[in-house]
């Protein structure tokens, strides 16, 4: 990429940024509507489903902590995005929580401090700077994957939410989260298209094969994750075509990272991971003595 070409993307990442934060500010808790007309009902199709995403917002602080681990010296720009980024989510993840527990279901358990081995080698290895750019663009590709999931997810649970006649919780909490996903989807694409180019060779495949050996589906960290994820598939009515679920999150990654393998819908990771979790939801629903 020229350097032209790069202060243009630089300065467009830096206006998106602004606009994020002037446009789309922190949900206010005040601005909600709880009212739910059939709370037994709601609770048992979407109950688990409230309290997946609740996880997942909740633990953007524990993201934030991974961040700094894994990217010592992020752009500036980056650092920009962190603190609008950051303040969303967590309002999303405080509301949905709270709509849950108005359920009189538990509150999410949410990881908020825990930082694995790997990204503490990988933010040891950061510090040599050709490594750091590899693991920017891991961190870009894991956010546009997560931020199109969440799109996708929330869109589908605003359209059953509405289905049911749930239209307060619809407009109030979904309607106005799922506003906001996509200004961070735009960030991470936007950063994936500007640092591929300045890749090296080797740069490249590092990220591929780092990318094939990291994928799991967001939130999903471990087997009941990935189980409890499986079943927000199928409630959202992903389960039975999820390969056209992972084609529409990973579409930018196969574009950047597998260009030359025509032909592909997705990449063979992605689509495994997605099976994989459904299947494992599937077994767990044979086996009632397995905890959620």
């Amino acid at each position: 990429m020229s350097s032209a070409h790069a202060i243009s993307a630089a300065t467009r990442l830096t206006e998106h940024v602004a606009k994020l934060a002037d446009e789309h500010p922190p949900i206010p808790l005040e601005s909600v509507d709880f009212t739910v007309r059939d709370p037994r009902a709601f609770d048992e199709r979407f109950g688990h489903v409230l309290d997946y995403m609740a996880r997942v917002e909740l633990e953007v602080d524990r993201n934030v902590l991974e961040l700094t681990t894994m990217l010592p010296d992020p752009p500036e720009v980056d650092r920009q995005f962190y603190a609008v980024w950051q303040p969303q989510e967590i309002h999303h993840g405080k509301i949905l929580d709270e709509v849950q527990v108005q359920l009189g279901r538990e509150p999410a358990d949410a990881d908020l401090d825990s930082i694995g081995l790997k990204l503490r080698i990988l933010g040891a290895l950061a510090h040599i700077g050709a490594f750091q750019d590899v693991c920017r663009m891991l961190y870009y590709l894991t956010g546009m994957a997560t931020e199109r999931s969440a799109v996708l997810a929330y869109n589908l649970l605003h359209r059953g939410m509405l289905d049911m006649g749930e239209n307060a919780i619809a407009h109030t909490v979904i309607g106005q989260i799922k506003r906001q996903e996509p200004g961070h989807y735009v960030f991470y694409q936007l950063s994936a298209r500007a640092l591929w180019h300045e890749l090296s060779g080797w740069q490249r495949w590092l990220v591929r094969f780092m990318r094939k050996a990291s994928f799991a589906p967001v939130g999903a960290n471990n087997p009941s994750q990935k189980a409890d994820f499986g079943d927000v598939m199928a409630t959202l009515g992903i389960g039975e075509d999820s390969d056209d679920f992972a084609a529409q999150i990973s579409r930018v990654e196969k574009e950047l990272l597998w260009a030359r393998h025509r032909g592909l819908k997705v990449p063979e990771y992605v689509s495994r991971a997605f099976h994989e979790a459904a299947q494992l939801a599937r077994d767990r629903a044979h086996l009632p003595h397995l905890h959620r």
